[in-house]
């Protein structure tokens, strides 16, 4: 017997297949449920934001060998080529941001937060090029900005695009995103768990159990991938912690109340500054913020850079008070005048060593009146970086997380709790401090603010709730009665000489009780959209349908009505 093989039938049983499967998935990740398909994507697209981001810390590790940005020594030599760094930063910086679409130029964490809220974590692929090379001039040519920010903008838009391109549901995209961001910050500090409270904290602002796994694989291949290429390494666990008796928490305390009073002059600060410049030209911000941090680097050299070397001076063997708070100035202004003038970068560095100083001078003052606390140095150092981001960025516990894991000493967590909390509330409530991240949304002009019922539908594909049971039929008045009856209840959609799907129903005229066939036209969406398009389509008459396509408006996959809409509010499942 011979077999006959038909290559034709093969290939549409192929193209079936793949139809089948990318419908299921696409409903499954329509679902505001967790899913093995969501967490396999979410690893797929933490491995890819991981490697652009040892890309890059490659890079600048490769920079800081040429800049020598661990040795900074030319107090007062103008000559030494090093002291002209930030100015040549800036230039390049300059050119980089001209050579780009002016459409593309916000970056840091505030956009993307932007970008989460209000358009599910899609970010432009063209504003990555910007964000990788201007952050890499600004860390490689000492100014006072951290890693972080390059992170999470890489991460999230690595990670969106890639959804993006697979043609995910928007609701999954923005779970994408967050995951990306994840994987961003854990493979660029080695800490996975800070990196998943981080994203929830900061940038998702909610728990959702759905959100929780994927996002906690990516930050596992992150810290994973970090460390296979940089090893195991813990950042701060130099840094010698004692534990502190009970006795000396309310000098503690006072220590809390001092924080929170910098970091609410700092917040302020720094806010000025971004309002002021705001309208400014980027040359003439660039160049200041690069002119400022070339005579601090003349002077107080340690003050530049993302933090570590202030953190390594106030942790030495005998630190000279005078110094350290001539250094925390020079680290505050170097911060403001890079972050507030509009230098690419974090915040969570330079924050990290502003908190160590002023945590080492309490340190210092108290000793002076309580010799007993000398030896905590350490554990104040950390309480003060804990406290400052905490309170900066309106994320106390990814900021006790964060440092707890980066210093790998879990005696940290009482104390810093314990400082956390007055620091808190005497920014926030007796200073009116709020996020520096919504802060300088309000000044670039960007939303944020989505209202609780857009925030729920938009946890949900179209896919979730359509119906599929629906009877498309070309125009042909003499038949739609009989297409209607035979519906048994199902959407009839009509698609008119013009290509126009409109929607087919039964209408009773009140005045003499004949029942007539009414057709109104139906609007269209992706099956990529959420519930709330259609909520915003919908909501102004608070009836009709919507049909929903798959790739091109030719091809119906469903109908989402506005009475299934209200029973899916009214039930609480969104």
């Amino acid at each position: 017997m011979q077999l006959t093989i038909n290559k034709a039938a093969i290939q549409d049983a192929i193209s079936t297949a793949k139809k089948y499967l990318t419908n299921e998935l696409r409903d499954h990740l329509s679902q505001a449920k967790i899913s093995a398909q969501l967490c396999l994507l979410a690893l797929l697209f933490a491995i890819f934001a991981s490697c652009v981001i040892l890309l890059f810390r490659l890079l600048l590790l490769w920079a800081n060998h040429y800049t020598q940005i661990e040795t900074l020594d030319f107090t007062g030599n103008i000559a030494d080529w090093r002291a002209l760094l930030p100015l040549f930063g800036a230039l390049l910086i300059w050119i980089v941001a001209k050579l780009g679409s002016k459409r593309y130029k916000r970056m840091g964490i505030a956009y993307v937060l932007h970008r989460v809220k209000l358009h599910y974590g899609k970010i432009p692929l063209q504003s990555a090029a910007g964000q990788f090379f201007q952050a890499l001039f600004a860390l490689g040519t000492n100014f006072s900005v951290g890693r972080e920010g390059p992170a999470i903008h890489l991460g999230a838009v690595s990670a969106s695009v890639l959804a993006e391109k697979f043609n995910l549901p928007d609701n999954s995209v923005r779970i994408m995103c967050a995951s990306g961001i994840a994987a961003g910050i854990a493979a660029t500090f080695n800490a996975p768990l800070a990196a998943v409270i981080f994203v929830l904290e900061v940038i998702v602002r909610e728990y959702k159990v759905h959100y929780f796994f994927p996002i906690m694989l990516s930050a596992i291949c992150g810290a994973v991938s970090s460390q296979l290429v940089f090893g195991n390494v813990h950042e701060f666990d130099r840094i010698q912690v004692i534990h502190i008796p009970l006795d000396h928490y309310p000098i503690l305390a006072l220590g809390g109340i001092a924080l929170g009073c910098a970091a609410a002059f700092f917040n302020y600060a720094l806010l000025k500054v971004t309002a002021t410049g705001q309208n400014w030209p980027l040359i003439y911000r660039l160049l200041l913020a690069g002119s400022i941090t070339t005579l601090i680097g003349l002077i107080l050299p340690q003050a530049l850079g993302t933090g570590d070397l202030a953190i390594s001076e106030a942790i030495s063997e005998h630190p000279s008070l005078l110094l350290l708070i001539a250094l925390l100035a020079a680290k505050i202004i170097a911060t403001i005048a890079a972050i507030g003038l509009g230098i690419p970068g974090g915040l969570i560095g330079p924050l990290y060593g502003i908190g160590a100083l002023i945590g080492a001078i309490l340190a210092l003052v108290s000793a002076i009146l309580f010799p007993s606390i000398a030896p905590y140095v350490g554990l104040y150092t950390v309480i003060g970086m804990t406290a400052m981001m905490g309170v900066c960025l309106s994320a106390p516990l990814a900021a006790l997380v964060a440092l707890l894991e980066m210093t790998n000493d879990a005696s940290i967590i009482l104390p810093a709790m314990f400082v956390t909390i007055p620091a808190f509330l005497i920014a926030y409530q007796g200073f009116k401090t709020n996020s520096i991240f919504f802060k300088q949304l309000e000044i670039m002009g960007l939303g944020y603010k989505v209202a609780p019922v857009n925030l729920a539908l938009q946890k949900k594909g179209v896919r979730a709730l359509m119906d599929k049971r629906f009877v498309i039929v070309n125009n042909n008045d003499e038949l739609l009665l009989e297409v209607l009856k035979r519906a048994e209840g199902r959407p009839v959609l009509v698609r008119n000489a013009d290509g126009v799907i409109e929607m087919l129903s039964l209408e009773m005229q009140s005045y003499d009780d004949n029942i007539t066939l009414s057709r109104h036209p139906m609007q269209g969406l992706s099956d990529t959209k959420t519930l709330d398009e259609v909520y915003n389509l919908l909501s102004p008459k608070r009836s009709g349908e919507v049909f929903i396509y798959q790739d091109t408006p030719d091809n119906v996959v469903g109908v989402v009505s506005w009475s299934n809409l209200q029973q899916e509010i009214r039930s609480g499942q969104v």
